[in-house]
């Protein structure tokens, strides 16, 4: 651990809250990515608490979806919410979370961001015909893959400033966990990078 981390988690036992062994985190990318995939297997990991942020969608949500629909920003806002409430709560409690969440825009981050100001992002980025051969095989339950396009052209990549780090998704699941454990046991892991490929 660093002296930075050392001194910020000081800083959260002395203000009342439980310090956390790791940063709560969000898993993002567009449908097909593996988030689910490699959140549940981050989490056995670290020993953490998963959450599929798929769960947490309203119904009215999910029925769009179905529907081949994309959402808008007024469906996505309420669910972000309620996304960063609950890993705001389990970090309250001492609980680190990690969530399997697409995330697509910044300002939909920094909306989470505003709950959990330590949250951490794994970006699984692909190229779209690797994803999309992978959306072939799968069946899911409201996510039709005619979504797939809307989802890359909604996607605002994750920048040099936000926290986190960018993995290729060519690599397997058991590479790319590594690989973000690897980040987080670095200095100080404060600006995105980008590992794999």
């Amino acid at each position: 651990m660093s002296s930075d981390q050392a001194e910020r988690r000081a800083r959260a036992t002395a203000a009342g809250h439980p310090a956390l062994t790791h940063p709560p985190m969000i898993v993002m990318g567009v449908q097909g990515t593996g988030k689910t995939t490699i959140g549940s297997a981050l989490a056995e990991r670290l020993g953490v608490t998963f959450i599929d942020s798929d769960d947490l969608h309203p119904i009215a949500n999910k029925a769009k979806m179905a529907a081949g629909t994309p959402l808008e920003d007024e469906d996505r806002v309420p669910w972000l919410k309620v996304v960063g409430a609950t890993i705001a709560a389990n970090a309250a409690e001492g609980r680190t979370t990690i969530v399997a969440c697409s995330a697509l825009k910044r300002w939909y981050r920094e909306l989470l961001r505003s709950s959990v100001p330590e949250l951490q992002f794994v970006h699984l980025a692909g190229q779209r015909d690797l994803v999309a051969s992978r959306l072939a095989t799968r069946q899911h339950e409201y996510m039709p893959t005619t979504l797939l396009d809307s989802q890359f052209e909604v996607l605002e990549p994750l920048a040099a400033w936000e926290a986190g780090v960018v993995v290729d998704v060519a690599d397997t699941p058991a590479e790319i966990v590594e690989a973000v454990v690897d980040y987080l046991a670095s200095a100080e892991p404060t600006a995105s990078g980008t590992v794999g490929g």
